[in-house]
Formats: structure tokens, C-alpha cells, sequence
């Protein structure tokens, strides 16, 4: 016991040069205390304006003034000249927290229910705060994201997460938002959108979805119950307008049906993937359904499809008047390139600021944030970034600073670390 004792004492010690703050001691921020103001950068708000030579102040984690205004004399003051300061990026679909090490290691993941209807399945009570995925997501501009259950069917309840917390509790930033759906697949082609689907087997699954809507209509227009359905009371908000329904879909046909369905319900629709959404885009602009492009950096859909085609998607719904936001639906990339998903999407129609309003303020409006963060206004949070260049360029995504609700929130994360660990393995630095 004494020899390892030693033994580990040694080990620490001889770590220490290197290894500086471990991803165990990257500590969720405190609240912001007094004022800080940001001088002389050039402020790119995400609703389209770009403000030269501006200042940002903010104060309890809230944006107190923007452009010209005067600074404070106890203010501290963060010099950003010839830098850009940007809102923080929102990831809009993911299953960051509930899905860690892959699929083959169960214990590291909770995103996936059996079963078709998991309604009631909160994705907020899963989510992990201490994921060793959000330092790299946040050294790469996203702040926030929202988070939902996968599954067969009905897959459950999201909600949106900021990414300096304790624990589930302090990371909500909108709980249970939306209930998303896995819409079941009319393609025939194989090499489209998934497998080939059977006819017969997509109409029972969607005849399954309508039915189960009909029966929480009619639950919950009853003022008393014998007994309380816990799936029909967690979507009570698709039917009061405080929930949106989410769901999974790339195919027209599939899309139209999901129009459908939401027109029924009288809730608002967001598509999630929608590939093929540039093919019916004034339907969507005409029935205000908002659009969650799944992947910029994607091949077509279907064989005949341009080959750069979901590169121009977004610019299509931009020009229809389609509200749409982009997402970064790589697993292997563990969502980390959204920014340059967004790059890739100014290269093809959009201009820098509507990229940009595609990952910040057209996402908050979709997850229903938009009236605390996405732009950077008056009273909304200072979730802020400070980058040497263009954030969405990965040559000048240089992030000197990150705030979340005003709080000065660490940079680092265990790649960085691993980084500098076998640098100095290697006598490389």
C-alpha cells in the first residue's frame, strides 16, 4: 500500500508540467459580477447589421448597451480592435449530452428508447452536463443547443441547454420545447433517405401518429380525468401553442404529410432535415414552416440532384421567405463544424450576415429563444464571442473569448489537452 502510494504521488507530480487544468477541473463559470464592456470591434449582430469601431456592455449576464454608447468608469474593459465579436452559435438538433462515446459503449449513452411512443420521455433530465464534448463544441463558437431523444416513432420531448452548468438543472435554457417525430418513410428509392420503405408499413406507422393525436385532442378537452395519461399530458403544448412539433423528414412526400398532420393539431411545424425542402419551398414559406437543414457537407439525396445541391438549400429557402436554420448533423464530427457548415452555405447564395443569422438569431426563433439570445440587442444575454477573424471561416475562427449570460466561460477542452500532453511526450515543445 505504501509503494503505491509513492508511487501515485510520483505520477501526479511528474504530470503537472504539462498537463495544466485536466477537462475534470474546467469548472462551469460563475455569474458575471460588476460590468464588462468589449471596445472597438467590429460587432456583427446576426439580424443582418454590422456595426464598425462598436462597444458591447453588459451587466448580470445581460447586454446593456451596443455601438456608441459610453463606457462606464467601473466597467472592465475588454479591448477588441481589429477583432469580431459575434453572437453564440446554436446548435439546433443534437443529442449532445445524452450520446457520449458511441454506440458500442451503452453506458456513455442515453438518446435512444425502445418502443414507439415515448411522448413523455424528457431528453432535459438525461442531458449531462460535465460531457467532455462541450469544450470543443464551445472553442468552436457553440453556446447552446438544443437537445433531443431518439427513436422509432414518437421519440420524445426536447429542450435547449446552455454549456457551463452543473447539472442538467442549471444547463435548461428552454425545457421540453417541442416534441419531435420520426416520420415514417415513403421513399422507394434505396439509396435515398435511408432504406426503401414499404407502402403498407408507412401508411400503418402514420395512421398510428394521427391516432395517437386525435386521442390526446380528445383527453385532454375533457376537464376531468379517471386517470392521467402521462403521454397526452406531455404534449398538452402542441394544442395551447407553447410547444412545437419537430419532425424528422427529407422526402416531399413525407414533408407534405408532416404539413398535414401539424394543420390537424393546429401547432407550429419544423422539419428536421428536409433535403429535398428546396423542391417545395413557397409551400413551406406559404404555411410558415420553419426548416432545421440537417448537413451542408452532404452528398444529394437522389441520384439526378445537382451534386452541389445541399449546398444551395439554403440559399432556395432564404429566397422563398422560408424561416430555416442550419445544424451540423455529422456524428463523427460530433457537431463541432457548424460555423463552417454555415461557410460553406455564404459560398452558395447566402451572404456572410444571413449565414450567420442561420446559426444564431433564425435558430433561437425556431427553438423559441429568440427573446433572450441569437442577436446581439439590448436586454437580451450576453452569450457573446470574441474571434480574431471570421468565425465561419476555419482559418479565421480564432476564438479569444466566450461569455455565456455574461460569464467568461472556459476555452479549453481535452483536445487541446491530449494536444500539449503529446507535445511534450515527443519533446515538441
Amino acid at each position: 500500500m505504501k509503494i503505491y502510494i509513492k508511487l501515485s504521488l510520483i505520477t501526479s507530480i511528474g504530470f503537472i508540467p504539462f498537463m495544466g487544468n485536466s477537462q475534470e477541473t474546467i469548472y462551469p463559470s460563475s455569474a458575471q459580477k460588476g460590468i464588462t464592456a468589449i471596445t472597438h470591434a467590429t460587432v456583427h449582430v446576426g439580424n443582418g447589421k454590422v456595426l464598425e469601431d462598436a462597444n458591447v456592455v453588459f451587466e448580470n449576464g445581460k447586454i446593456t448597451s451596443v455601438g456608441q454608447a459610453t463606457i462606464p468608469s467601473s466597467a472592465t474593459i475588454i479591448d477588441a480592435k481589429g477583432k469580431k465579436v459575434y453572437p453564440g452559435l446554436i446548435l439546433p438538433s443534437s443529442d449532445i449530452g445524452l450520446h457520449e462515446v458511441g454506440n458500442g459503449v451503452r453506458g456513455s449513452n442515453d438518446f435512444l428508447e425502445i418502443g414507439e411512443n415515448n411522448a413523455n420521455i424528457r431528453s432535459i433530465v438525461a442531458y449531462n452536463a460535465d460531457s467532455k464534448i462541450l469544450g470543443v463544441l464551445r472553442e468552436n463558437g457553440i453556446l447552446l443547443a438544443g437537445v433531443a431523444p431518439s427513436g422509432s416513432l414518437i421519440e420524445g420531448l426536447s429542450s435547449v441547454v446552455q454549456f457551463s452548468a452543473w447539472n442538467y438543472e442549471d444547463a435548461a435554457y428552454k425545457m421540453d420545447n417541442g416534441l419531435y417525430i420520426n416520420f415514417p418513410n415513403y421513399s422507394t428509392n434505396p439509396n435515398a433517405h435511408g432504406p426503401a420503405s414499404s407502402l403498407q408499413r408507412s401508411n400503418e406507422r402514420l395512421e398510428t401518429i394521427r391516432q395517437f393525436f386525435n386521442d390526446a385532442k380528445a383527453y385532454l378537452a375533457e376537464k376531468n380525468h379517471v386517470s392521467t395519461n402521462l403521454r397526452f399530458e406531455a404534449i398538452k403544448g402542441l394544442f395551447n401553442g407553447t410547444q412545437k412539433l419537430f419532425v424528422r423528414a427529407n422526402g416531399v412526400k413525407q414533408m407534405l404529410l408532416a404539413i398535414e398532420l401539424a394543420q390537424s393539431i393546429g401547432c407550429p411545424l419544423v422539419l428536421v432535415g428536409a433535403s429535398d425542402s428546396y423542391q417545395i419551398a413557397p409551400i413551406l414559406a406559404k404555411n410558415k414552416v420553419a426548416v432545421i437543414l440537417e448537413e451542408e457537407h452532404a452528398l444529394p439525396s437522389m441520384e439526378d440532384d445537382d451534386i452541389d445541391q445541399p449546398y444551395k438549400t439554403a440559399s432556395v429557402l432564404q429566397k422563398a421567405g422560408v424561416l430555416y436554420c442550419l445544424n451540423d448533423g455529422h456524428t463523427e464530427s460530433r457537431y463541432r463544424n457548424l460555423a463552417f457548415n454555415a461557410g460553406t452555405a455564404a459560398t452558395y447564395g447566402l451572404s456572410k450576415e444571413e449565414a450567420l443569422s442561420a446559426i444564431t438569431k433564425n435558430t433561437a426563433e425556431i427553438l423559441g429563444i429568440a427573446d433572450k439570445t441569437g442577436t446581439i440587442e439590448v436586454g437580451k444575454d450576453a452569450n457573446l464571442l470574441i474571434s480574431k477573424g471570421d468565425i465561419l471561416d476555419m482559418r479565421g475562427n480564432q476564438l479569444e473569448k466566450a461569455f455565456i449570460q455574461g460569464r467568461d466561460v472556459s476555452l479549453d477542452n481535452k483536445q487541446k489537452q491530449m494536444y500539449e500532453r503529446y507535445k511534450f511526450k515527443y519533446n515538441l515543445k
